[in-house]
């Protein structure tokens, strides 16, 4: 059995008293899942994820980290420990060489030198950023800016690491290194949540599924019970992963095998023909 985590009870937020951004949200994140956060622009995606990064401060309701209550006395271990890289990586960059910014987490923490340059090399390695690292980040492609921004956080060492829309802007090449990151930090025994309007990659992706509508969590299952609730998509505005549908389609037409778990990739279809 997976460890908690993170637990999350009747958290509500808002930015002001016109509506609320949150609304009674519950639910516990384990040890080493993959969880795709699912909804429309304004479902309160982004603001869960500043909640749980302890950046803002819930209106009521109480977040656990590992067992503990993070309150104001002791928030700051949220933002120690949960990561959190965002869609614009330009929002988070602010030192003049990759090496300067990917150092500033841990001399932050007050690291010993040679611990804040263990972890600083060992990011940049693990993001393939060695020949940029006196480089100006600000002058890097977009895909190179999303590596050091993820190196960010590697250096940081955080149980939890949040991306909120991580494929935005990047082509084909650097998506689909991203999604290798992203595996291998989950095989590190890393928790991963990340945003994504990509339903495609969503299916694809995550063993878990939280679909948030109008500031409520409507949804959390896996993705293969999430995507066959026409109701729950619906309201959310979302649509079918592309396989999922043409699984459906050819299993109607009878051209393909009953298997109780559908095909996220096509060669997993192509077996099942």
């Amino acid at each position: 059995m997976k460890e908690e985590i993170l637990k999350v009870s009747g958290l509500s937020f808002a930015y002001d008293k016109s509506r609320r951004a949150l609304e009674d949200i519950n639910v516990s994140i384990f040890q080493k899942e993959k969880i795709a956060v699912l909804g429309a622009n304004g479902a309160g995606k982004s603001t869960f994820f500043l909640n749980l990064n302890g950046v803002r401060e819930p209106e009521c309701g109480e977040i656990r980290y590992r067992g503990e209550v993070m309150g104001k006395k002791n928030r700051s271990q949220l933002r120690r420990h949960v990561g959190i890289i965002f869609q614009d990586p330009d929002s988070q960059i602010i030192a003049t060489t990759v090496k300067a910014e990917v150092a500033f987490g841990p001399m932050n923490m007050k690291l010993e030198r040679e611990e804040v340059e263990k972890r600083t090399m060992g990011a940049i390695r693990e993001m393939n950023l060695e020949d940029y690292i006196m480089r100006p980040p600000h002058y890097l492609s977009g895909g190179e800016k999303k590596r050091v921004s993820i190196a960010d956080i590697l250096a940081m060492d955080c149980d939890i690491m949040i991306f909120d829309e991580p494929t935005a802007s990047l082509d084909p090449v650097n998506a689909q290194m991203l999604e290798e990151v992203l595996n291998k930090m989950e095989q590190e025994g890393r928790t991963i949540l990340l945003s994504t309007h990509d339903v495609d990659f969503a299916y694809r992706f995550a063993e878990r599924v939280l679909v948030f509508s109008k500031g409520r969590l409507i949804g959390d299952g896996t993705p293969q019970e999430i995507f066959q609730k026409e109701e729950l998509l619906k309201e959310a505005n979302l649509k079918k992963p592309v396989y999922l549908e043409l699984y459906e389609l050819l299993r109607k037409k009878g051209k393909v095998k009953e298997s109780p778990v559908y095909p996220k990739q096509l060669a997993e279809l192509d077996l099942l023909l």
